[in-house]
């Protein structure tokens, strides 16, 4: 044990990874994912399917979720730097529509374990970014939900410098307000 350190916040379920690294003048090496160190920090997942994205300054991607096929998340950053969201969307949970943000970067090496039932989404804060996320579920294209980026009630605190808009997706920016307690029947 010992090769990673798990940071928790006020939202049950939520963990941020940071691997133990091993440098010297030639570079680095790191263990990103080993099933036994993560079982054994309260992450026993199985993963089904590896997704990457390369994303340019200002693009915001998210808030998703799937709705019928929920998946477990183990996200992290291979280039660049984000700013990574998780919203609480379990029915019953106490922290409801509360979200947590952390930066992600290929400096700081950490990784955001998103369970089931969050929705999830990132700014992309440097030039360029690469993203990788591992699933527990495959994608269903006609599964996917989404929460507005924006929404007044979910309050998301994102690093946009003032005069930037961020770059979405056509999907992204019709997003309705209030789609978190409309999806979830309150």
């Amino acid at each position: 044990m010992g090769r990673l350190t798990v940071e928790t916040c006020h939202i049950e379920g939520l963990k941020v990874i940071t691997p133990q690294v091993h440098g010297d003048h030639r570079g680095y090496f790191m263990e990103t994912y080993q099933y036994q160190d993560f079982a054994a920090v309260g992450i026993d997942q199985v993963f089904v399917q590896d997704n990457q994205s390369s994303s340019k300054k200002g693009v915001l991607r998210g808030l998703h979720f799937q709705i019928q096929y929920p998946q477990d998340k183990l996200v992290r950053v291979l280039r660049g730097e984000v700013f990574d969201v998780a919203v609480d969307m379990r029915k019953g949970s106490p922290t409801f529509g509360q979200w947590f943000g952390v930066v992600l970067s290929e400096e700081n090496k950490k990784q955001f374990f998103v369970p089931k039932n969050f929705a999830h989404g990132f700014l992309v804060l440097s030039d360029y970014a690469e993203f990788a996320y591992k699933c527990s579920d495959y994608y269903h294209p006609n599964d996917e939900g989404g929460l507005a980026w924006n929404d007044p009630e979910i309050g998301v605190k994102w690093p946009i410098p003032e005069g930037m808009e961020p770059i979405l997706s056509e999907k992204d920016q019709n997003r309705p307000w209030g789609a978190l307690r409309e999806y979830m029947g309150k």
